[in-house]
């Protein structure tokens, strides 16, 4: 009777005990229904408040193709700032430069007619006008009341009845501030080209910001497009458009404000923030910052590494001004208020009129061939003689004195010790620098290689020696050639050790975690003591043309020593911008086993493929130097244009349908002072050309990519 008794009191306590669960359970149902209807509720009240504002907006004409990225389909959207007819959009919708803009306002049938007011050229936003008045404007979250985790929505006009219908709707929250260098809110919900342009809201309908794509790294129309659909999206807050707001509305353009340097380090996260260059006639030269400087404090801000001066510079536009407090030796100095400037001007490379020797482990560099009309034949110089001196500043090695002449202008009058072939003397010659040309060398060239690509350095001893007898102090070692170990220092170094054999021939290679592939040629004669030029095969959309571009450069690879890499294409459709992260990431990894000529990196590409080409060659400036392209097109240029020199080789075929775009690069590029070889073949169409004299003027054109 006991044990009955106890059971009946554990049965009783266990079903209080589900009871009570299912009551608990029953509660969290009702409140999660109550949490979802009334963020349904408060999500379609906030769509009924900024929908009169929301409008759609359609491009017509342009080209299909914008920076390696195929322009969107179909309508996206933009936001009424001002009841005078003043819209704000993405710049990336207009990046194909469109013929024509439509805008369809909400409650009204027939679209509107816009032109395009002005840019704001760092935050990627484009001001549109039409001819309307007593438009409807939104209401803004100030920026100091924008919280991380909040709700957000972001909000666009694609192919619903804009006429009556409500605007498309994706629910997400803040996910950062402060985000691509300080210009940006970042959000989880979807963005993609369909919203951009449109308004991300709070649940009140009151606008955080302005949906654009942007990227860390790039500032062209196209930045960021790649990271749609991702879960980070980006857009400018409300509250900083309005503050610049009236400047476009009077037409100007806003640009990025720079300081005009470059720091020492690549390594923006960790090195310290040393400036390694000062740009002529920029805001850092003017306000007399040197190369060696390390910057410590940006606007009473202490710093400690370049990423810390990119995101208090980032939000500010040329004009506006800088605090800087930098230490120089044992001194800090102050350099108070320095206007910032816009994007440098393009100008034109100074040209010595010389091919050099390569693979050369002696001081200086030797003179392997003279253009004829350049400005050292014409003063004298001989092919076999060494420039050991540059206004009386040692010279280490075709790097170094290709990165001097860069910095001259054309002009400019130098004078050079020259070292005789054959010779015990050494004269001192001055040249007139001319303006860099896209000449060609001759068809045969003399040997280009020493190959010595790992021999150590020789110290520079001029006949005579220097004060005293002595020798005169050599430079510095010779940069050594890419992905190569450090050179041995002469009588205190032991000498290198030979490389391992490394695979050649045709190489197949799949990342395991990212599924990237890509093929790789390497001559079976490839010798490590001749550094090899490298081309970056970019093939059409949907045919990576493998065999057939094999079958075409196998012969030229050993012939010119070239290495042919050809990166698979993730998307059937065509390149991704994102992918150039990739190629980049290859591009470290080959040079770290194959010696090659940083001087000779060149992307050579077909259609889509050639477009991509164009833009890699951009986007990967630290790494190439030059770009071959079959038809393709790049209309947005990058804003910036400093860097390491980049020359191009453009084929297009009269029968291309493409080819007015086409032709419309060479232009484009030459108003920027780059050299442009062009030719187009009247009968070809949009095909790999296979014509030997066009196969021969592009090894000619590579082979004197190291010009100086």
């Amino acid at each position: 009777m006991r044990h009955s008794i106890m059971r009946f009191a554990m049965l009783m306590r266990l079903v209080l005990a589900v009871g009570c669960l299912l009551q608990a359970a029953s509660m969290t149902v009702s409140a999660k229904e109550d949490v979802d209807a009334a963020l349904e509720q408060a999500t379609k009240a906030a769509l009924d408040r900024i929908s009169p504002v929301v409008v759609q907006i359609r491009t017509v004409g342009g080209l299909e193709v914008v920076s390696g990225v195929r322009k969107g389909l179909g309508p996206t959207t933009g936001v009424i700032v001002d009841p005078d007819g003043y819209i704000i959009s993405s710049s990336f919708n207009f990046a194909s430069k469109p013929s024509a803009i439509a805008v369809s306002l909400p409650g009204r049938q027939e679209p509107l007619n816009a032109q395009v007011v002005a840019q704001d050229q760092t935050r990627m936003l484009t001001l549109l006008k039409v001819e309307a008045n007593n438009l409807p404007t939104p209401a803004f979250v100030p920026k100091s009341e924008i919280r991380l985790g909040q709700w957000a929505l972001a909000v666009g006009r694609t192919w619903a009845d804009v006429y009556a219908g409500p605007p498309s709707v994706s629910v997400g929250i803040i996910s950062a501030k402060d985000r691509i260098w300080g210009k940006a809110l970042q959000t989880d919900a979807k963005v993609s080209p369909v919203n951009y342009g449109g308004p991300l809201i709070d649940l009140e309908g009151r606008v955080l910001g302005i949906l654009v794509p942007l990227s860390p790294q790039r500032d062209d129309e196209t930045a960021g497009v790649e990271w749609y659909d991702g879960g980070i999206g980006f857009a400018i807050p409300m509250e900083d458009i309005l503050a610049v707001l009236p400047k476009l509305k009077q037409g100007t353009n806003l640009t990025r404000g720079l300081l005009g340097i470059r720091m020492k380090s690549r390594d923006q996260f960790s090195a310290p923030p040393v400036i390694g260059e000062v740009g002529p006639g920029t805001a850092a030269a003017k306000a007399g910052l040197l190369p060696g400087d390390l910057i410590i404090e940006v606007d009473g801000k202490p710093v400690s590494r370049y990423a810390q001066i990119q995101h208090i510079l980032g939000v500010k536009y040329a004009g506006d001004r800088v605090s800087l407090k930098v230490k120089r030796g044992d001194q800090v100095l102050d350099f108070p208020n320095i206007e910032l400037t816009g994007p440098p001007q393009a100008t034109a490379l100074a040209f010595l009129g010389i091919l050099p020797m390569r693979d050369d482990p002696e001081a200086g560099v030797a003179v392997r061939y003279l253009f004829p009309n350049g400005p050292a034949r014409q003063a004298g110089i001989r092919p076999g003689d060494r420039i050991v001196r540059l206004n009386d500043q040692p010279i280490l090695n075709r790097l170094h004195l290709s990165q001097v002449v860069s910095r001259l202008a054309p002009q400019s009058e130098v004078t050079l010790d020259v070292k005789r072939k054959d010779a015990d003397k050494t004269d001192k010659i001055k040249v007139r620098l001319a303006e860099l040309t896209p000449e060609l060398p001759e068809d045969e060239l003399p040997e280009g290689t020493l190959k010595q690509a790992l021999a150590p350095q020789q110290p520079l001893v001029l006949p005579g020696g220097g004060p005293g007898g002595q020798p005169r102090p050599g430079p510095m070692p010779q940069p050594r050639p890419m992905g190569q170990p450090p050179r041995p220092r002469p009588g205190r170094d032991k000498q290198p050790q030979p490389k391992p054999e490394v695979p050649k021939g045709v190489i197949q290679h799949t990342d395991p975690a990212t599924g990237h592939a890509y093929w790789l040629y390497v001559p079976e004669n490839y010798d490590p003591n001749i550094s090899h030029g490298l081309i970056i095969w970019l093939h059409p959309a949907g045919d990576t043309m493998e065999q057939a571009m094999l079958r075409l450069w196998q012969d030229l690879c050993k012939k010119h020593h070239l290495i042919l890499y050809g990166p698979k294409a993730e998307n059937p459709t065509g390149w991704l911008t994102s992918e150039a992260d990739l190629i980049r990431e290859d591009l470290r990894k080959i040079a770290a086993e194959y010696t090659l000529d940083r001087s000779r990196i060149v992307t050579h590409g077909l259609g889509q493929g050639a477009s991509f080409a164009l833009y890699l060659a951009f986007d990967a400036r630290d790494q190439v130097r030059g770009a071959a392209v079959f038809g393709g097109a790049l209309p947005n240029l990058p804003r910036d244009l400093s860097g390491p020199p980049l020359s191009f080789f453009l084929v297009g075929g009269g029968r291309d349908p493409e080819i007015e775009a086409f032709r419309a690069v060479k232009p484009a590029l030459e108003e920027r002072k780059f050299p442009v070889n062009y030719r187009e073949l009247p009968e070809h169409g949009n095909g790999y050309v296979t014509d030997p004299g066009v196969l021969r003027t592009l090894m000619s054109w590579i082979e004197g990519l190291d010009r100086i």
